[in-house]
């Protein structure tokens, strides 16, 4: 019985720490609900990054095509991984393919597209990042599926594959052109 008071502390001590080390070694979700989904983008504006490629606001985002918004970063090495993959959205028919610079400075971005390629038919800059807190994101690269009044359909956090456009977007834009 005295044995049973020594070990009984020891036991409780190692179950609860297996239980807080398991949660630290899982993955953090990366599906997280958007609150926009829904609902209207954002009405903020952000300036355009410049040169032959215009800026957007949340008009154009509700002029009657199916466009996909796509934050970015030049620091982002994901969104590295994923700038050869974008231009495969730019190349739906009826789908605009838009561009935000989450907090990066213009110049980098403007390297960056330079280096990878401008799939983006317009790119804004959000340097100070308000812009992306109000469209909810959690970090980059993060990508939006917006209809064509403005509505938010998906909200898809990560580098896109050739099998999440594919798998997840396609189908999501697909059913916004028929509507």
């Amino acid at each position: 019985m005295r044995r049973l008071l020594y070990v009984l502390p020891v036991l409780l001590f190692a179950g609860i720490a297996y239980f807080l080390f398991r949660g630290l070694l899982a993955p953090p979700p990366m599906d997280l609900p958007s609150v926009l989904l829904n609902k209207p983008v954002p009405h903020d504006t952000m300036p355009p990054l410049g040169g032959s490629v215009p800026g957007f606001t949340p008009a154009n985002l509700a002029e009657g095509h199916v466009t996909v918004v796509n934050f970015f970063a030049s620091w982002c090495v994901p969104c590295r991984q994923e700038a050869p993959v974008l231009p495969l959205i730019s190349a739906i028919r009826g789908v605009r393919l838009y561009g935000v610079a989450y907090k990066d400075i213009p110049a980098q971005t403007r390297k960056f597209l330079a280096h990878n390629g401008n799939p983006f038919s317009r790119l804004d800059v959000d340097e100070a990042g308000r812009v992306g807190i109000d469209w909810g994101i959690t970090g980059v690269p993060e990508t939006f599926v917006v209809n064509g009044q403005g509505i938010v359909l998906l909200r898809y956090q990560g580098p896109l594959t050739p099998g999440i456009i594919q798998r997840q977007l396609l189908p999501v834009i697909r059913d916004a052109q028929g509507a």
